[in-house]
């Protein structure tokens, strides 16, 4: 769930330590805080949907991929966390926006509208020519996490990597199993997951992580697929 709305002093706390940090380079005295102000008041406005405020802050010239202090995300990251869809359509208006920006930790704005199962959205991202397939994180994990099957279908169809690895080598399926999503579960291995693969970290299948997350029924329906499957 996204974390509530931060208090304008708050966030302004955030940006001071920022501005320390470089984010602002090239601005000085009046223009820095200026500057500040309006990063401020472009994620407070990003996370209510508050186009108005959105459209003046870009107007006078702030960088649409600024990144925000607390999670290092961009503004259409931020709007995909709290589903800001008129936002969505005024970031993906501006010049040079950068639809696969990561934050440090992989997110994308793309995996964030699976994860919250924004269908119009995705559909939105992917049709702007966003990314599907990434090195790390994709938007099919975060799909799967979140037990989208209809975001789920959709990824594949337009030729999602269905056994896609994480940084610590964790597929979908993985993932999905490990979280208890059961009828992901039934539709990676109808569509053809590899239930063999073992991740990079903890070295375990599909079907140890359900038992190690204390799901055997979704590590029985994994062995079970896999003894129907011809044998090599």
């Amino acid at each position: 769930m996204p974390n509530p709305i931060i208090k304008p002093a708050a966030k302004r706390r955030f940006w001071l330590a920022a501005l320390a940090a470089g984010l602002f380079a090239g601005h000085a005295g009046p223009a820095l805080a200026d500057a500040a102000e309006d990063a401020v008041d472009y994620f407070r406005a990003v996370q209510i949907d508050n186009v108005g405020v959105v459209r003046r802050v870009l107007a006078k010239g702030l960088d649409p991929n600024i990144r925000e202090p607390e999670r290092g995300e961009t503004g259409l990251i931020v709007a995909m966390r709290y589903e800001a869809k008129d936002t969505l359509k005024v970031l993906l208006a501006q010049p040079g926006i950068d639809l696969d920006a990561k934050a440090p930790n992989g997110n994308t704005a793309l995996m964030m509208a699976a994860f919250r199962q924004n269908k119009p959205a995705v559909l939105t991202l992917l049709g702007a020519g966003a990314s599907i397939n990434q090195t790390g994180w994709t938007a099919l994990h975060y799909a799967a996490a979140a037990g989208s099957i209809e975001i789920s279908n959709l990824l594949l169809d337009r030729k999602a990597q269905i056994d896609a690895e994480s940084p610590s080598g964790m597929t979908p399926l993985m993932l999905a199993a490990r979280e208890g999503q059961e009828e992901i579960v039934k539709l990676l291995l109808a569509r053809g997951a590899d239930a063999t693969l073992k991740d990079g970290g903890f070295h375990l299948t599909a079907a140890e992580f359900a038992t190690k997350a204390d799901k055997p029924w979704i590590a029985k329906a994994i062995q079970a697929h896999l003894a129907a499957q011809p044998k090599r």
